[in-house]
């Protein structure tokens, strides 16, 4: 399984055996439960919690497949060749120290915010008699087009969104505590919860030797072009 739920503890430091420091953010990561099992689908489960906090339909999900109520219920990809059952348990020894982790969650809100900080805009002038400051000013032309572009950067809500961080590297994994901490920060504030799986991007390995001899052939080939063309001058 690449995929398990979790939620985010807090952030702190870590000393390796060099001695170098480590921020880490600090995930519990299941144990997750397979409610059901669908064609492409497995469905999960995160947090154990009472049956009148949760809705009707999601109830008679677990009551369907036999387990306990959980507050946390979400679908991920299966792998291919390997069988779910029901009841099925995934724990955090599925990753290993060292591996690369993608992190999904929802970001900070902010509420509603300004162009200035919402997109970084530079602002009117301070002074000089200037009394737009941080107002949005223009936002389009007058004939032509006559409209307003979609997408056009305006105050608005700011946060609350979905975000996933690509690449974390797992520093150290606690299956006995159901811990994990991933090098660097996580979408979300304390207590949210998270998607963690194991990375789809791998960084591309450059081989500087073979882009050493591109570039000699390339400049061969332009030393030859010259040469002719002075040669026919």
């Amino acid at each position: 399984m690449n995929y398990i739920l979790g939620k985010k503890i807090g952030m702190t430091q870590i000393y390796d055996d060099t001695g170098r420091l480590t921020p880490v953010t600090v995930i519990e990561a299941g144990p997750c439960p397979v409610v059901s099992v669908k064609e492409k689908n497995v469905q999960l489960a995160f947090e154990e919690t009472q049956e009148k906090k949760l809705s009707r339909p999601v109830l008679g999900t677990f009551k369907k497949s036999g387990l306990k109520p959980f507050k946390i219920l979400k679908e991920v990809p299966k792998l291919s060749g390997v069988e779910y059952t029901i009841g099925q348990e995934f724990k955090v020894d599925i990753f290993n120290p060292g591996d690369k982790v993608d992190v999904k969650g929802t970001s900070i809100g902010k509420g509603f915010q300004g162009g200035m900080k919402r997109w970084h805009w530079q602002g009117g002038p301070k002074t000089h008699g200037s009394t737009s400051h941080r107002r949005a000013g223009s936002i389009g032309a007058s004939t032509t087009p006559g409209r307003v572009f979609r997408g056009h950067h305006m105050p608005g809500h700011m946060g609350d969104d979905a975000v996933t961080t690509f690449g974390l590297r797992v520093v150290k994994v606690d299956a006995g505590n159901n811990l994990m901490a991933v090098k660097g920060a996580v979408p979300g504030c304390k207590n949210s919860y998270l998607v963690i799986r194991k990375t789809t991007k791998h960084k591309r390995q450059i081989i500087k030797p073979i882009i050493a001899e591109q570039k000699a052939e390339s400049l061969k080939k332009d030393a030859k072009k010259q040469a002719g063309s002075g040669g026919k001058k």
